[in-house]
């Protein structure tokens, strides 16, 4: 698409210049070149679906992005900017609701969370792929947003384990320039973001990553002297670090554990200066391989720990109900004696009334009593 197709085609939306949606259906349709209809449907899809700001319209920003597309500028760091800028945005208001495209943090959940033993793990190829997968997955629409919430948030950390299919290379992406971490340009702010914080994904040792001035990354174009940020976050990726793999599965050194826990939004604490590491020094500590024995048989021994445990309170509550069962039984026997003993007492009762009644003449037939009345008839006549 050319520059001027592009202008001829924004208009002004708000405070937002951008191209409505009923402006590229035609193109879509009815133009005679297929690869013109194909780029203006790729562009719709990024506009519309990836990066939604307006709705029913294409950011001219969008536009800018999708021109340099063919100059082999890569939309996956601009897709995580976006992605990230918006969790964030959630994150710290307590609040909110997510502004991107939902189908691919969809995915990514799908790719990166899973029930251990219900789903197994599947290696990124040119056969498989996440959102292939997802796809085919049938959609879940009979499930609530409170039914999705609850979900996650009754998620327990036995329950999921990290992953990340396409992470088949030697080397980590971990830092660039004098960052700590990798700046994320986007297209209408940035962020930083930090490989080191889920080394766990890549099984590799955890440990407490620098992340001070973290949240000093992230900040809108619209904000004063950004231009002067968006440059040095930019040169720096002319000095990337990374470092080797080396799989020895997933472990976390312990201070990782505490500092993980105090750690609120962007109030991370200072990682201890006493017998501090470098980020180099951490990464070349690799656990020998009686230490991975030791620590897989210290987990395994920790859960069947936590088995057995869960089994004697099952027992205790497997003899509570039997004592319960035993008291409610004796109760019924009581019950039933008793009422066995008064129906022996009514019985016994109603053979006297029998017999009191025989006594008193009572008893009579009927046939009796008129014989008796003629009797008494007779004698009064004489």
């Amino acid at each position: 698409m050319s520059e001027q197709w592009v202008t001829a085609r924004i208009k002004q939306k708000g405070d937002r210049r951008c191209i409505p949606w009923k402006d590229l259906k035609d193109p879509i349709l009815a133009h005679p070149d297929v690869g013109k209809r194909v780029d203006v449907l790729t562009l719709s899809i990024y506009g519309l679906v990836v990066f939604l700001k307006t709705l029913g319209h294409v950011d001219e920003a969008v536009t800018d992005l999708f021109d340099r597309l063919d100059k082999r500028v890569s939309p996956v760091p601009v897709i995580l900017a976006k992605a990230f800028r918006s969790l964030n945005a959630c994150r710290k208001a307590g609040k909110g609701k997510f502004i991107g495209c939902t189908q691919l943090l969809l995915t990514w959940f799908h790719s990166h969370f899973w029930k251990v033993d219900k789903v197994s793990y599947r290696v990124f190829s040119k056969s498989y792929s996440p959102i292939k997968e997802i796809v085919a997955t049938p959609r879940r629409d009979n499930i609530s947003e409170g039914k999705w919430m609850a979900i996650f948030q009754n998620l327990q950390e036995e329950d999921i384990k990290r992953r990340a299919p396409w992470l088949l290379s030697d080397e980590v992406l971990y830092r660039c320039g004098d960052f700590d971490w990798v700046p994320l340009l986007g297209i209408w702010g940035a962020v930083g973001y930090a490989p080191l914080l889920e080394l766990r994904q890549y099984r590799l040792r955890q440990f407490v990553p620098a992340t001070q001035g973290l949240a000093e990354c992230e900040f809108s174009y619209k904000d004063d002297g950004c231009k002067k940020k968006v440059r040095e976050m930019a040169n720096t990726w002319n000095q990337t670090r990374r470092m080797k793999r080396l799989v020895v599965g997933p472990m976390t050194i312990p201070e990782y554990s505490e500092w993980r826990v105090k750690r609120i939004n962007d109030n991370i604490p200072e990682p201890s200066l006493e017998n501090s590491q470098s980020i180099e020094e951490h990464l070349r500590v690799v656990p020998t391989e009686l230490e991975i024995i030791k620590q897989d048989f210290e987990r395994k021994s920790a859960e069947l720990e936590k088995k057995i445990e869960q089994m004697e309170e099952e027992k205790v509550g497997l003899r509570l109900d039997v004592d319960v069962q035993k008291l409610e039984a004796d109760k019924l026997r009581k019950g039933k004696n008793k009422a066995e003993e008064e129906l022996d007492s009514l019985k016994t009762d109603y053979k006297k009334l029998r017999l009191s009644i025989r006594t008193a003449g009572l008893g009579k037939t009927s046939e009796q009593w008129r014989e008796e009345v003629r009797e008494e008839r007779n004698k009064s006549d004489w």
